[in-house]
């Protein structure tokens, strides 16, 4: 069982959890639940003394110097959920709920937020029978916590709006009463300790950090591809060159590409570089100036390839070690500690290290999509190819009266200029935008929730990118002969022919280009050779037009091949 409330949650755990109901034993041990029972009781006894408690028997934000009766707290309470029902923008997906839901019964069961396991039990229940809120990302300024998005949660669980009940919308309560659940009598707190924390925000980080993980995999196999329908040097990704350089990310990222290049008869090394360059029969140096006939080294967006994925590496290390903390702590206000028997009044609810992890990890995701859009360039060019033809257009023979009416990838092309373009335009920190709002009592605020937001949007412009750079990378290894690939990117180049076939004649590509997205999106993270790709293969079925039509010609494979 996974025990919550206890530090074992972890975001890949998460991440895979809110992927479908929840079917997994997840829930309370006795320490726990012994935990949360004298936290209520300390909740309770303060109430009882008269003492005024911050959004318990007081009003909220600028309004707590109105003390308010002990018989009026329950419905404080439930006027709190209601007050702040004031979202907008698209709702946010299922996964995104789920994971919302899950880790805040694991804020809650820590034991410091005076609210009884009911709430808790209630939120897994909820995520067993697949009943979800319905709530819209805009609305929360990431300090006081995520207030608009999760009082959606709230709602549900008091039996207020509406709720996605397996797939289907009908009214909370009824929802509820359909899985033989209860709503929930609120008592005091229990309404700000659901509303007043990192959840959403930490939901949307979870998911954005895996896939910049996948990402990370992806654009490796890329670079891997780039190298050999380029007739690169393989040698660039040499131990000796990164050992030197020991940033843990770089020295991994060009191991994997290095990996990637076993075996392949496209990629040269060093020594072929130098025998393709030979002065003359002999190989005696040149008397005189001479251009050589193959570059030394290839442009930096193929030879810098590791210094650029493995920054976004190295980022997702510690982004993960604080999502890790975040997801485990208590970040609603006040707390009671059942230990020092006292309540404290801070500020765990801030969202400062969600929003500085996730304007960090967007600036990686775009820059390997800028890397990316740089290796699509020269691939597509004629005059940067090294020999391919323009556009990656199929050959024609001499004569032939199709000659010059195709361009092939040249479209492709600009769209991932577009896409690349508009994941580097929202690098800007969201945590730079923070706005003096409630009265000047949340007078400095994170802006973290629509930092995670914007990078998950940034991770899917990438994936929509990197299809169209593996798209156009399987055009070229066909155009050089896709025999000729190493076993670890030929395994790539079939995920790929799953879903965009060999493109003999202009036609368009959309549908196919959004199959291989999705499939590069929802595949598992890889820790070898291409698995992070074909992984999905087995699960993704590829379009009908790629499924008709695997491959080119043998004619075109083998005629063009270098």
């Amino acid at each position: 069982m996974i025990r919550l409330g206890t530090g074992e949650l972890t975001p890949a755990t998460v991440a895979r959890l809110a992927d479908g109901p929840l079917h997994d034993p997840v829930g309370l041990d006795g320490p726990t639940a012994d935990r949360m029972n004298r936290s209520v009781g300390l909740r309770d006894r303060l109430v009882a003394s008269g003492e005024p408690l911050y959004g318990v028997t007081t009003g909220f934000g600028d309004r707590n110097i109105g003390h308010i009766p002990a018989a009026a707290a329950a419905e404080l309470q439930h006027n709190l959920i209601r007050y702040h029902l004031v979202g907008s923008g698209p709702e946010a997906c299922a996964p995104i709920v789920r994971a919302t839901m899950l880790i805040r019964a694991n804020c809650l069961a820590r034991g410091c937020s005076g609210v009884r396991r009911d709430v808790v039990d209630l939120l897994l229940n909820c995520l067993r029978h697949d009943i979800l809120p319905q709530i819209p990302e805009r609305g929360s300024v990431g300090a006081s916590g995520d207030l608009v998005p999760l009082c959606y949660l709230a709602s549900l669980l008091i039996g207020e709006g509406t709720a996605v009940h397996r797939g289907e919308r009908r009214p909370a309560r009824e929802a509820l009463a359909a899985a033989g659940l209860r709503p929930l009598d609120l008592q005091p707190k229990e309404a700000l300790a659901l509303i007043n924390g990192t959840s959403f925000m930490a939901a949307f980080a979870v998911h954005a950090a895996a896939e910049a993980r996948r990402l990370a995999d992806v654009a490796e196999a890329c670079t891997a591809l780039a190298v050999e329908v380029l007739l690169g040097n393989r040698d660039h990704y040499h131990p000796v060159i990164h050992r030197q350089k020991p940033h843990p990310g770089q020295v991994r990222s060009a191991a994997r590409i290095r990996a990637l290049l076993d075996g392949s008869r496209l990629a040269r090394d060093h020594a072929g570089v130098l025998h393709d360059n030979r002065a003359d029969d002999d190989g005696a140096a040149p008397e005189h100036y001479r251009r050589l006939d193959h570059p030394i080294q290839d442009r930096y967006s193929v030879r810098c390839a590791p210094h650029v994925i493995g920054v976004l590496h190295d980022t997702l290390d510690w982004v993960d070690r604080w999502l890790d903390t975040e997801i485990n702590s208590t970040n609603d206000n006040p707390l009671f500690d059942p230990d020092g028997d006292r309540v404290h009044n801070g500020g765990n609810f801030y969202g400062g290290h969600v929003g500085l992890a996730m304007d960090s990890l967007r600036v990686a995701v775009a820059s390997v999509g800028d890397l990316l859009d740089r290796q699509l360039a020269c691939v597509v060019d004629e005059k940067f190819s090294n020999g391919l033809t323009a556009g990656l257009t199929a050959p024609t023979a001499p004569g032939d009266p199709r000659a010059g009416l195709h361009h092939g990838f040249k479209g492709a092309q600009i769209a991932c200029s577009a896409l690349v373009a508009e994941a580097l335009s929202l690098g800007m920190p969201a945590t730079a935008f923070s706005r003096s709002t409630e009265a000047h009592n949340q007078d400095k605020v994170s802006m973290a929730t629509i930092g995670a937001r914007s990078t998950r949007t940034v991770t899917g412009l990438v994936f929509e990118a990197a299809a169209i750079q593996l798209a156009a990378l399987c055009q070229a290894a066909d155009l050089r002969g896709a025999h000729l690939l190493g076993p670890g990117t030929a395994e790539v180049y079939r995920l790929v022919r799953r879903h965009v076939a060999f493109m003999t004649a202009d036609r368009r590509l959309d549908t196919e280009l959004a199959s291989l997205a999705e499939a590069l999106r929802t595949s598992g993270t890889a820790r070898g050779p291409g698995t992070a790709l074909t992984s999905a293969a087995a699960r993704t079925p590829g379009t009908a037009q790629a499924a008709a039509q695997a491959g080119p010609p043998a004619r075109i494979a083998e005629d063009t091949h270098a």
